[in-house]
């Protein structure tokens, strides 16, 4: 039974509807204009379209469209849409009628390219006419457009140059005369497009241009306020991914190139994953700016991140003492302000100096590095041809690949601790992993309604303000919360992005990757002894370990499973469709399961071969894997084969998938293993510290509160804030603790000044003591922590105070419009 047909869309199931066997995309040329004003992005993507195996054959039609159509049924949302006639929404009848006549239309026989889409409004399809500009000296004439695009997406990446300005120069070229236009239908997870008389892959269109907008809605593009409450929008990393951004193809096996033209209003910036940092163009007409970007790595469409916004670029020394005067500082010449534009209030969004730049697509040719084939390490790269880093010479010595941090105006100041942390952070990444896989970075620290502290793309990584600190000069308290961050999301550059899931099920393949190299490449970049690493490592394991048991208590047994599709992993249908289990289920969202259990795995493996011969063994994997997509077998075979003394000890692929993988609950090595972490040094010292907090409170509870207790009460041990969180764990453990105590634990640790890790336990001692004195600290919380204040919603509701209740509603009502609309959800289900 194929996969569609055990949809269940509203619940747990993404469909992944595009027919990637039949026919695939190599190329996108997005043209997009954003408008703030409507809160859409509008223009179009042209589609370089190469057909594969089981698409040349007649009769695909009935694959592909019978799925489509069985999928709009289960969806019950249907938009008909006929080319140049623009998107219409119908009444049900009206509904059916167009769905039987769109099933209907081709006799049976036309062939439909399927595309994932949702909350699009596609006006148009159109065959692009690309003779005009490829029959030229640069390219073969010939008379038939297909073998032109088949030439143009073959040609080899030493002519990467020449095959970039060349998309480019088709996207602008002219429809097909006479029946350029193509026939075009929407349902809710899919764009499906014919041509009249096309019966099989090989003969349909290589190049179309499609016309459409975004919506208001569409969970792809999170349209929202900077903290400078000032319009901005950047790409949500949903479930959908970015099929409400572009129609695409989403299952992850379809990497593509792609490039960009991006026009916003001029005071704005624009950030994208792109190769080469942009310069904007601009529209004097119009009052917008044009950037541009590229990628020459394929990869999966899920992959590229969007965000546009009145951001300013943290500098290392303000000038002038202010971040507002920069926009107006002298460029290197003396003769003139850098580019840059202000609103009505003043306030001025720079456009910094590039290390370097990609000149306009339509002028000039990109600034592309040629790349030369293995470098003299012997990297012998297994993925298909494209200009690879892992084979420039420069690539492999360069610790540190230049960067920028974004942020509104009146974060700048904390945003630095991002700056001073980026370089050391890069440099400890390449000596772990090895060659950068991408040439640059941009971070950006995103809005307060961000669902998560961090989240990476290629060339771009995206920070919750959480883990900049309370105030810049409390940074040092967040230091560590902060760069153990950017290294989780840096790891992901390697685990999760140059190499991805074949299955987007097995989420711990990048998530448990990035959750252990974080705490490797963040303890060598803080320049820890071994023991004062082992230590740090054995803290961290226990409140993961901790984290993870609490989570296996309170959730279903069917999403504590790695590899939810077992032996289906990677499955897909006859066209290439497939679902992501449990993907659009809510409970799912939140949990930590793939990070924490892969995690874990990843720590066993550790364990049974060496610590450092693990770690070295990935820059092994890397250098086999990258530009790749991978199943858990391929890691595990590897690992098994490199380390073949593990598997005559009785370790196997089955031993390894039934312990970790495929069953629920916590395997035997991690209950053994935790017993170890309980007799860590640094648990030692932060258990000491309970008793001195304990106990005057149980003295305090049974002589009564008349008595007067001396402000001294006790005398604190300088803890780490990993021993502040177990401090504050292991305290909540206690049924009662007097508010008195719980005074003295707020002054005597600074706790309001603590990272956002510790002031979320905090807040669950307040909450579940109903310390009132400290509500604002709740409120606070929720409002400027609201990546990690999620779940306090829920204790304060399930107190029954009354005052409680009321707090949470509040700050509901506060933050309610700036929220990630998924996290809205579970908030509003506890909360109202």
């Amino acid at each position: 039974m194929d996969a569609d047909m055990e949809l269940h869309p509203e619940t747990d199931d993404l469909p992944l509807r595009a027919n990637t066997k039949h026919i695939l995309v190599r190329h996108y040329v997005l043209d997009l204009t954003i408008h703030f004003d409507r809160n859409i992005i509008s223009g179009n993507v042209v589609l370089f379209l190469e057909p594969i195996g089981a698409g040349e054959r007649a009769g695909t039609r009935e694959v592909a469209g019978a799925e489509a159509g069985a999928e709009a049924e289960a969806a019950g949302q249907r938009r008909p849409d006929s080319a140049g006639d623009g998107v219409k929404e119908h009444r049900a009848s009206k509904e059916t009628a167009s769905s039987v006549s769109w099933e209907s239309s081709s006799d049976g026989e036309d062939f439909t390219l399927v595309l994932d889409c949702c909350d699009l409004s596609v006006s148009k399809v159109e065959e692009v006419d690309i003779t005009s500009v490829l029959q030229t000296d640069r390219v073969t004439p010939v008379s038939s457009g297909s073998t032109l695009a088949d030439t143009l997406m073959s040609m080899p990446s030493q002519s990467c140059r020449v095959q970039h300005q060349l998309y480019s120069q088709c996207s602008q070229a002219p429809s097909v005369q006479g029946e350029g236009q193509l026939r075009f239908y929407t349902d809710r997870w899919s764009l499906q497009v014919r041509k009249k008389g096309v019966v099989s892959a090989s003969k349909f269109p290589r190049v179309l241009r499609i016309f459409y907008e975004t919506r208001p809605a569409g969970c792809s593009v999170r349209w929202t306020h900077d903290q400078d409450d000032r319009s901005c929008l950047y790409t949500a990393g949903s479930p959908i991914n970015n099929r409400a951004l572009f129609p695409c193809q989403e299952p992850p096996v379809a990497m593509s190139t792609w490039q960009a033209a991006v026009r916003a209003p001029a005071d704005c910036v624009v950030l994208m994953s792109g190769q080469a940092q942009a310069l904007p163009r601009q529209e004097s007409s119009t009052g917008f700016s044009i950037w541009s970007y590229y990628v020459t790595m394929p990869m999966p469409a899920s992959t590229l991140a969007l965000a546009v916004g009145h951001w300013q670029q943290v500098t290392a020394v303000p000038p002038c003492g202010s971040y507002s005067d920069s926009a107006g500082s002298m460029d290197k010449s003396g003769t003139g302000p850098r580019e840059g534009s202000s609103d009505a209030r003043g306030d001025r969004t720079t456009v910094p100096e590039f290390a370097f730049c990609h000149s306009s697509l339509e002028n000039a040719e990109p600034t592309l590095p040629y790349y030369t084939g293995p470098s003299d390490d012997g990297i012998s790269c297994c993925h298909g041809d494209y200009p690879c880093r892992f084979t420039l010479q420069q690539a492999t010595s360069q610790r540190e690949i230049p960067h920028r941090v974004f942020a509104p105006i009146c974060l700048l100041q904390k945003a630095q601790l991002v700056l001073n942390l980026l370089p050391q952070c890069l440099a400890t990444a390449h000596s772990v992993l090895g060659v950068h896989p991408f040439s640059r970075l941009d971070v950006l620290i995103v809005p307060a309604g961000f669902s998560s502290l961090g989240m990476a793309s290629p060339h771009i990584i995206f920070l919750s303000q959480s883990v900049l600190g309370v105030s810049e000069e409390d940074s040092t308290m967040s230091a560590l919360l902060c760069g153990s961050r950017l290294c989780h999301e840096i790891a992901h550059s390697w685990f999760g992005l140059v190499i991805g899931a074949r299955d987007w099920t097995e989420e711990w393949i990048s998530e448990g990757f990035a959750t252990f190299l974080e705490d490797v490449i963040w303890a060598q970049a803080q320049e820890l002894s071994t023991q004062e690493a082992a230590e740090q490592s054995d803290l961290k394991a226990l409140l993961r370990w901790r984290r993870l048991s609490d989570e296996l208590r309170n959730s279903q047994e069917h999403l504590q499973i790695l590899r939810p599709n077992l032996g289906s992993t990677g499955a897909v249908s006859e066209s290439g469709s497939s679902t992501v289990k449990y993907a659009l289920n809510p409970e799912k969202t939140f949990m930590q399961v793939h990070y924490l259990k892969g995690y874990f795995l990843l720590k066993f493996l550790a364990s049974e071969v060496g610590e450092q011969q693990f770690i070295d063994f990935f820059q092994v994997f890397v250098k086999k894997f990258h530009g790749q997509l991978i199943l858990s077998q391929d890691f595990l075979k590897m690992v098994l084969f490199t380390f073949p003394d593990i598997e005559r000890k009785g370790l196997t692929l089955s031993s390894i998938y039934a312990d970790w993988l495929d069953h629920p609950g916590i395997p035997t090595w991690l209950r053994d293993r935790s017993s170890v972490w309980l007799r860590g040094s640094l648990l030692q010292e932060v258990q000491a510290e309970v008793v001195k907090w304990i106990l005057p409170s149980r003295s305090h509870q049974e002589k009564g509160r008349k008595r007067k207790r001396p402000e001294t009460m006790v005398n604190c041990t300088k803890l780490s804030p990993d021993q502040m969180v177990m401090l504050l764990e292991l305290l909540l453990e206690e049924e009662t603790l007097d508010h008195t105590t719980l005074l003295h634990l707020h002054k005597a640790f600074s706790l309001q000044r603590q990272d956002a890790e510790v002031r979320h336990r905090w807040c669950e001692l307040v909450v579940k003591h109903g310390f009132s004195r400290a509500y604002r600290d709740v409120e606070h919380f929720l409002v400027h922590d609201q990546a990690l204040g999620v779940y306090l919603y829920g204790e304060l509701m399930v107190q029954e105070d009354a005052r409680q209740q009321a707090l949470a509603r509040r700050c509901l009502t506060l933050v309610r419009e700036e929220m990630d609309p998924s996290a809205r959800r579970v908030v509003e289900e506890m909360v109202l």
